[in-house]
């Protein structure tokens, strides 16, 4: 029996298009130059961030993104941000009496961008609110205390398969693989209970488990 199902954010509910092309603005680079070099890195299991690193060296980008919201160019989500499947399979999942939360890697932020959108789910948090992000311990045990029922009756669901699915399922929770991004596309998650194309997919498939 399932009786709760968990999404993290980033490139499962939200694309990281407007993420990369601020920070392609902000640097002075065109954008696919950022995008191709996201999707090298991404391809050679390194961070992310180090797509900014090579293209500027010199860069600390913690300390870039800390200028970035000083001056006004922060975090910044709407309607168009979203997946277009996100709102159809959040509801259904509702409607058929699980509870539905969103958590994820982001900072404290993000929460307050996410609640405002008013996505059908029950709860929202982020990495930067609990003091602990993925792919560590403490974040799925934070999961596990937050969303009801056993950890066999929660399912975390992701697109990473190293920061998702693994250590979801080492804290005891189910897991679903999403293919979509850079990571969700090219990782394999052959550990996931589940591997779906779409959150549409994988709501009828937990329904009525």
């Amino acid at each position: 029996m399932i009786r709760s199902v968990v999404f993290d954010i980033g490139e499962t509910l939200t694309s990281d298009t407007r993420y990369w092309a601020d920070w392609a603005q902000w640097l002075g680079v065109p954008q696919h130059t950022l995008s191709a070099l996201v999707g090298m890195v991404v391809a050679e299991g390194r961070d992310n961030a180090d797509a900014i690193r090579i293209l500027r060296p010199e860069v600390d980008v913690a300390a870039e993104w800390q200028a970035r919201q000083a001056a006004g160019h922060g975090d910044f989500l709407d309607e168009s941000d979203l997946y277009p499947d996100v709102r159809p399979a959040l509801t259904a999942l509702r409607d058929a009496g699980l509870w539905v939360g969103i958590a994820g890697n982001q900072n404290a932020a993000v929460s307050d961008l996410l609640r405002a959108l008013d996505l059908p789910a029950d709860a929202v948090a982020t990495s930067g609110e609990w003091g602990s992000s993925k792919p560590s311990h403490a974040f799925f045990e934070r999961v596990l205390g937050w969303a009801p029922g056993e950890p066999h009756e929660i399912v975390y669901v992701g697109d990473h398969p190293a920061n998702d699915i693994a250590p979801a399922q080492a804290a005891g929770l189910r897991a679903a693989h999403l293919r979509r991004g850079p990571i969700g596309l090219t990782a394999a998650a052959p550990g996931a209970e589940w591997t779906v194309n779409s959150l549409s997919e994988l709501a009828d498939l937990l329904i009525g488990q």
